[in-house]
C-alpha cells in the first residue's frame, strides 16, 4: 500500500522486535484495517519531523 519510502522508516525486521511490545498493549479490539508497521513508520516520521 505505500508508495514512498522515508528516511525515519525502519526495516520490518527492526519492527519484529518493537511489535510484541505494540501487541500487549492492545486492548481488546475489533480486529486492525490498518498494518500495525505502517502505523508505527508514520509515528516516527511525524516524531522526526
Amino acid at each position: 500500500m505505500r508508495q514512498k519510502t522515508y528516511p525515519s522508516d525502519m526495516s520490518r525486521e527492526q519492527f519484529a522486535h518493537v511489535q510484541p511490545i505494540l501487541e500487549q498493549a492492545r486492548k481488546r479490539t475489533k480486529p486492525r484495517r490498518v498494518d500495525l508497521y505502517e502505523v508505527w513508520c508514520a509515528v516516527l516520521y511525524v516524531l522526526r519531523t
